[in-house]
């Protein structure tokens, strides 16, 4: 028997003993601790499936959106050093032209404004 067929012969003999082990060896009655939606001690005070404000996605989204915007536009200082520095400026300026036009038209249709 080679070296390969040996490891691979234990290897699967110890995965099989460590899943049979771990069944055996499994606690089978959850206490209510367990079983509450929350773990952390005490009992919840309302319902786990409380719809979400769309305006808290809306605003998340956007936090996103700039924050992705900024790490896109960190290595700009660097871009002078590229062979067409003005290419990379012209898409830069246009991201941050297009993020800007959404942004307004977002405030100008109230998606931004929390009182209804």
């Amino acid at each position: 028997m080679n070296s390969l067929t040996f490891m691979l012969s234990s290897s699967f003999l110890l995965s099989t003993a460590l899943t049979t082990l771990n069944f055996w060896l499994a606690q089978m009655t959850p206490d209510t601790e367990k079983l509450s939606p929350y773990e952390c001690g005490f009992d919840p005070l309302g319902s786990a499936r409380l719809p979400f404000s769309i305006r808290f996605f809306l605003v998340a989204i956007l936090f996103l959106l700039f924050d992705l915007e900024i790490a896109l536009l960190l290595p700009l200082p660097w871009a002078i050093q590229l062979q067409s520095p003005t290419t990379t400026l012209t898409w830069a300026t246009t991201i941050i032209t297009l993020l800007t036009l959404g942004l307004i038209y977002e405030w100008m249709q109230g998606g931004l404004e929390w009182a209804e």
